[in-house]
């Protein structure tokens, strides 16, 4: 609940299952539950209200129209302006086999660690991994999202032949794409916990990192075997996510390689 309530949403609607027609919606529309609340965009304050949820009566409210993904903003309703985590989505283009995407979100946090901020990782439930770093909310929109370009380009530029930093197809192919268009005002990424809408119904479930290996890949885990483990956890993977929250530093020039 900790990672949507009180945040602008958009939802992927299939109120006729996965293999129906689906809606993307993050606006308010008709008939809308009385527990999800509607929101006004302070810089849209004439435009269509968007969504939000406060307790486990709008989670309800979600799943009875239909949600099966819920995408969060980085921010709060409380503090649209000043986003509270970085996102980093790790999206493994055709060829590219897990171990690389683990390596990938392993590099990715000890770079995040560099800059003093750190990294918890989470599957996507589709074909990669999240790296999410948690911020005290201090720097805007433009600021982080020009420090992860920065780290996403870093990357691709130390080592061009494992990964890039545009989303153009054409250089996809055995690389994996450093996506940091989720740390944008108005973007969003799927939600801790979140289901999706994909045969199998995997859920994107957070890990801690000594869990992460060659063994769990990015649709490991689903509505089938989630419930078991959340029993049997002893502790949340992201326990100290909060506390560990940390200000955005300016980004450094690019690291190079050694040799």
């Amino acid at each position: 609940m900790a990672w949507i309530t009180g945040r602008p949403l958009a939802l992927l609607r299939c109120p006729n299952g996965i293999a129906g027609e689906t809606f993307f919606q993050k606006h308010a529309w008709r008939g809308l539950s009385p527990h999800i609340v509607q929101v006004q965009d302070p810089k849209d304050p004439t435009g269509e209200p968007l969504i939000a949820i406060e307790d486990l009566d709008g989670l309800m409210g979600l799943v009875q129209s239909a949600a099966l993904e819920i995408h969060p903003w980085g921010a709060t309703i409380a503090d649209w302006e000043h986003p509270d985590m970085i996102t980093m989505d790790l999206d493994p283009g055709e060829a590219v086999e897990w171990p690389a995407v683990v390596a990938a979100a392993r590099e990715l946090r000890q770079r995040l660690e560099d800059h003093g901020l750190a990294g918890f990782v989470k599957t996507s439930g589709g074909k990669g991994l999240h790296v999410v770093a948690p911020l005290r909310p201090l720097a805007e929109w433009p600021a982080v999202k020009s420090f992860t370009k920065t780290l996403a380009e870093a990357m691709a530029a130390d080592d061009p032949d494992r990964y890039v930093s545009t989303i153009g197809k054409a250089r996809r192919r055995g690389r994996i794409l450093i996506d940091y268009l989720r740390n944008q005002r108005g973007a969003t990424a799927v939600a801790a916990y979140s289901t999706r809408a994909r045969p199998g119904a995997a859920v994107s479930a957070p890990l801690r990192w000594e869990e992460l290996d060659a063994g769990i890949g990015p649709a490991w885990f689903t509505i089938r075997n989630m419930p078991t483990r959340l029993a049997t956890l002893a502790s949340d993977p992201w326990d100290g996510f909060r506390s560990a929250a940390a200000p955005l530093e300016a980004p450094r020039a690019r690291r190079r390689k050694a040799g």
